[in-house]
């Protein structure tokens, strides 16, 4: 490994234990080598102890972090804020480094990425240190058999508590901030363990349901991106508060429901993020947005724009068209080409 590459690798991996750099791993290949966890610089014991003990899941490791950042992107897709990424770091900009609601969603959907792929990885047979949840067994209550290989949640989320919380655990969960974090990262988690599902496969003569065996599922990554989604735009905006020798989030107008542990939480208003500031990175504006003139929600040109107008251009797109299926087996569809208008913020 030439040296440029070995101080490119040490610098991503440093950035990795905090959640707000967690996305620049999705750059890096294959990490095998356990000696590099003794040549990065700044990280605590701790995080050298589970980089040198956790070689082999670095890679799924790495997929949830691609996996984190395609999902804020097309959950904010059509927002003013839509989780641009940036070549410096952190990746998500200055955005994720103050205590606001895109912040909670970024440290939500993070944890949740690393369990979830971790997960994925000990159910595909990937990973030496774990396989198939063999503590669901036997007959269920409902009379079917538990059988197949059960997602191994349980491990999945214990590597992002530990991968993932470090740091701000070890800043001794004194900070708003830190505490704010670690809510998040674990309600990211929790969007994953309270939508497990049960799949079953019949089994007897030509399709008959003699026997049935199921098995406890994940739910796909898109359904707890909606979740997150949604706490998201029902977050609770918090302060710390001591109750005892105890800190603790507390919702800042107390008319408002104490949150739960599946909620998410933040501590200052967002920016409107309508203007490009250089000054603080990530805040691109949305000069050059498209948006949807018929639209009142957030992605129509009136609230995209922040009432600067648009302008309106005809382009041409192509489409897939005139599709036939042929036997045996496949789709063969047209080229169509059409003009449309497109609207984009001024």
């Amino acid at each position: 490994m030439s040296e440029k590459c070995r101080r490119y690798i040490t610098r991503i991996l440093l950035c990795l234990f905090s959640v707000r750099y967690l996305a620049k791993l999705s750059s890096v290949g294959s990490i095998r080598d356990e000696e590099t966890c003794e040549r990065l610089r700044g990280l605590i014991q701790r995080q050298v102890q589970i980089c040198k003990r956790s070689v082999e899941v670095m890679d799924a490791v790495r997929r949830g972090a691609q996996l984190a950042i395609d999902e804020c992107q097309f959950q904010f897709r059509n927002r003013r804020w839509n989780c641009s990424t940036l070549e410096t770091m952190p990746v998500f900009g200055k955005v994720v480094t103050q205590g606001t609601r895109e912040a909670a969603f970024v440290y939500a959907i993070s944890a949740a990425s690393v369990a979830f792929a971790v997960t994925r990885a000990c159910s595909s047979g990937e990973l030496e240190k774990c396989g198939c949840d063999h503590n669901v067994h036997g007959v269920s209550p409902e009379g079917f058999q538990w059988s197949g290989c059960s997602d191994n949640i349980a491990y999945g989320v214990a590597f992002s508590q530990s991968f993932v919380d470090v740091r701000e655990r070890s800043k001794g969960q004194s900070s708003s901030r830190a505490l704010m974090n670690l809510h998040n990262n674990e309600a990211g988690r929790k969007a994953i363990l309270s939508h497990m599902r049960v799949e079953c496969k019949c089994h007897g003569v030509s399709g008959s349901c003699e026997v049935k065996t199921c098995w406890k599922a994940m739910p796909p990554f898109r359904k707890v991106g909606n979740v997150i989604k949604e706490k998201f735009d029902g977050a609770t905006e918090v302060e710390q508060r001591k109750v005892g020798t105890t800190k603790v989030l507390a919702p800042r107008n107390s008319q408002f429901k104490p949150h739960t542990d599946e909620d998410l939480v933040y501590l200052e208003p967002s920016p409107d993020f309508c203007d490009y500031d250089p000054r603080t990175p990530g805040m691109l504006g949305t000069v050059g947005r498209q948006c949807n003139r018929t639209s009142k929600a957030i992605d129509g040109c009136e609230l995209m724009c922040c009432g600067r107008g648009f302008q309106t251009q005809e382009v041409e797109v192509v489409d897939r068209c005139s599709c036939k299926f042929h036997w045996c087996c496949y789709v063969k569809c047209k080229q169509c080409r059409k003009m449309v208008e497109m609207h984009t913020c001024r």
